[in-house]
Order: structure tokens, then sequence, then C-alpha cells
């Protein structure tokens, strides 16, 4: 008799495939901030304070993610519709921390243009917002489909691909932000 293998559902490969391309374009994106510090010309400045704020955001609602997929395994709807709220709470501050961030930036007279290492920290963060607020999009969807009780523990691939998507989205701010307070 033989052994059947599990499928691994056709969105889940999607989304994998979708990562590896934003993997490429930040790897990318750092390789050549890397290049172009080497050149001469770059000025030096503070990372924001708020940036460091925006990393205790996203690690907080990464965790809440992950409690919410705990949660619909065990049918706890209740449980799942709050840490997909606070998740999303936490999902917003982020983003607004993040325009804090940039106005510090301003107030240090680093601009998006005028010096390469600040358009290279406008790229580098206001691209990986851009994925974010399509995170925060695919959040408030699935939200709305929790409040409404469409997943279960026999069907929850929705939310499963939004924590993925979304524990990505952490990883690279975390990456950023390393990368950024190691070479600013």
């Amino acid at each position: 008799m033989p052994v059947e293998t599990p499928k691994i559902p056709t969105l889940k490969i999607v989304l994998w495939v979708a990562l590896a391309s934003i993997v490429m374009l930040f790897a990318g994106l750092t390789s050549a901030y890397m290049v172009r510090e080497a050149e001469g010309n770059w000025v030096q400045f503070v990372l924001p304070k708020a940036f460091y704020i925006s990393s205790i955001l996203i690690l907080g609602s990464s965790f809440t993610m992950q409690m919410a997929v705990s949660a619909i395994k065990k049918n706890n709807f209740q449980a799942v519709k709050r840490y997909l709220i606070v998740t999303l709470a936490l999902g917003l501050g982020f983003v607004f921390s993040q325009f804090l961030g940039w106005s510090s930036l301003v107030d240090q007279k680093v601009y998006l243009v005028g010096n390469p290492s600040g358009s290279f920290v406008y790229a580098l963060t206001g691209l990986h917002l851009a994925h974010l607020i399509g995170g925060i999009l695919a959040l408030m969807l699935t939200s709305g489909k929790a409040i409404m009780e469409k997943y279960n523990a026999n069907n929850y691939l929705g939310i499963s691909l939004c924590a993925i998507y979304w524990h990505f989205l952490d990883g690279l701010w975390i990456y950023l932000f390393v990368f950024l307070a190691i070479n600013h």
C-alpha cells in the first residue's frame, strides 16, 4: 500500500515563492548599501529611537500572531479574535513609529535625496513598510473572517498564511534594524 504524502496547499507554495523574491530584493539592497558606503561621501547619523520602538512593537505583534495560531488550533474563537486585533494594533503602532523615525531623520537633516546613506535608509525602511502595509491588509481580512468565525481547528489556512507572512516581516525588520544599527 503506497504511503500518501501530505499535500502542501498551493497558496502556501505561492507565499513561499513570494517571500523568496522579497529576500532577494532586500539582499540586493543591503549589498548595494555596503558597496556604496565603501565608495565614500557617506553621511553618518544617529539611528532614530523610534526604530528601536518599532522593533519592540513588531516582535510583540509576532508573539500575538503566534498566540492566534495556537488559539485557532484549539477552537478558542474569542482568543483568536483578541490576538488578531492586538496584532493589528501593534502593526499599526509599527507604522506610526516608522513615520516618527523618518521625522527624526529629517530633524537630523538626513533626507531621501542629497546623500546616499539617507536614500538607502529611506528605501530600506520604506520598502519594508510597503510590504508591512500589505500584511496589515491581509491581517484585516483575516481578522474579519475570524470575527465571523470562518476559521476552525480543521480550517485555518488563512490564519496560517497570514502568520507566515507576518513572522517573515518581523524577521525582515529585525535583519534591517540590526543591519542599519551596525552600518549607519
